[in-house]
Order: C-alpha cells, then structure tokens, then sequence
C-alpha cells in the first residue's frame, strides 16, 4: 500500500472497532426510553411517519440519479478522498447555514429543515459514492446508501447490526430484495428520528433556534461524511 493508503487503513481499523462496540449502558437505558416513548404513539402516527420519510428518501434516491457527477474512473485513493472532503465541506456549509436559516424563522420555518436537510445529506451521499467510482443506477448501491445511513443516524444497537452487514456487502448485497418497498423503512425512520431528536429539539426554540440549527446541521454533516468515507474504504482497502 502507498503511505496515504496506510494512513487510511489505520484510521479505518480505529473506526470499525468504534462501529463494534458492545452498547454501553447509558446506550440500553436511552433505547428503553426512546422505545417506550414510541410505544405511545398511536399506530396511524408511526404509519404516517414511515410513509412520509419513505416518499422523501425515494424521492431524493430516484431523482438525485438524473443530477448526481458520472463515477470516478482511475484515480488513486488519495485523489478521490482529497475531492470527497471538499464536497463535505460544501455541503457541511450548505446544512449549516440552512439550519441558521430555519432556526432563526421560528417553529413553523424550523419544521422544513427536517426534509431539506434530509436531502442535502442524501446528495452529499450521491456525490461520494460517485467519487470513489461507484455507479448509484445500480439498485444495489443505493440500498448502499441507505445503510451508511442508517449506520450514521443510529443506536450503537442497531449500529452494530448495520456495520455487519456493511463489512460483508458484497455477499450481502445478494440477498438483497428487489424491490426497494422491502426495504425496512419503519426501523429506518423511527432510528434517524430518534436520534436528531434531541440534537435539533432546541432549533424550534426562540432566540437560539438560529444557533442551533447552524452547529447541529454542521455536525450531523461532517459525521455522514466521516462514516461514508470510512464505509468506502472498507470497499476498496484490504479486510481487517
């Protein structure tokens, strides 16, 4: 391996054993009460949530295919990852002024940042997985997508579950369904929804609403990014 490309492989080592770490107890406890907090929500309320989400991801996953770059072809690793982090970087800055924007508008303005960050983050999503050569008219690599997804926006429970079956995509990849309605889009919503909870609550309130908006938006960001990155390299460097 070239030096970057060593540098990569201990970084990725350190991040799949962070992915692999057992939930701690303040993990259990907040997913007993978040779980227990869902349970009391009545079954058309969950019905309409996933529906929602579902229509905004597929509407992001399907349509972003007609703008998204043409797949990186012959570019060593360290060429494509100096471009993924510029584009987090522009997109990082695009969530984080856009959250500015919202918080600062009030609660009603505040709401639409939960489908508009939604798709900045799906794009930078598209966007890097173009950069490290990967072709998202495959079916399959957008199911990709929504995994590192998943992964990012998780319970280390279900984190360890994801990261699995990330670490073993390309067997994987072939039990996959066929059709991306099979996907388990209630477990998706209820897990992204639970954990920006408490990382965007504050945004619906006055006078700092701006604030948090930009720093959270900022950061929720820069850690798709970061997993993403590390959810690539996983394709391309040799198996831990």
């Amino acid at each position: 391996m070239t030096p970057d490309e060593q540098q990569a492989y201990q970084e990725l080592r350190a991040w799949q054993q962070r992915m692999q770490r057992p939930p701690s107890a303040l993990n259990r406890f907040a997913r007993h009460v978040q779980t227990r907090l869902n349970a009391l929500l009545p079954e058309r309320v969950h019905q309409a949530l996933t529906t929602a989400i579902k229509q905004m991801v597929r509407g992001v996953l399907f349509g972003s295919m007609h703008t998204t770059r043409q797949p990186l072809q012959h570019a060593a690793l360290a060429q494509r990852e100096a471009a993924v982090r510029q584009r987090i970087k522009y997109y990082r800055n695009t969530a984080a002024a856009e959250g500015a924007v919202t918080g600062a508008g009030g609660f009603l303005l505040s709401l639409a940042d939960f489908p508009l960050l939604l798709g900045i983050k799906l794009k930078l999503l598209f966007d890097i997985a173009a950069l490290y050569g990967h072709d998202v008219r495959d079916y399959t690599e957008r199911l990709f997508l929504l995994h590192v997804f998943q992964l990012t926006f998780s319970s280390q429970q279900t984190r360890n579950e994801v990261y699995q079956r990330l670490a073993n995509w390309e067997a994987y990849r072939q039990t996959l369904p066929a059709d991306v309605n099979a996907f388990d889009w209630r477990t998706f919503q209820q897990e992204y929804r639970d954990y920006i909870d408490l990382a965007k609550l504050a945004q619906l309130l006055p006078v700092v609403g701006a604030a948090v908006g930009l720093l959270a938006n900022y950061r929720l960001l820069e850690q798709l990014g970061d997993t993403a990155m590390s959810c690539y390299r996983m394709r391309r460097l040799p198996a831990s």
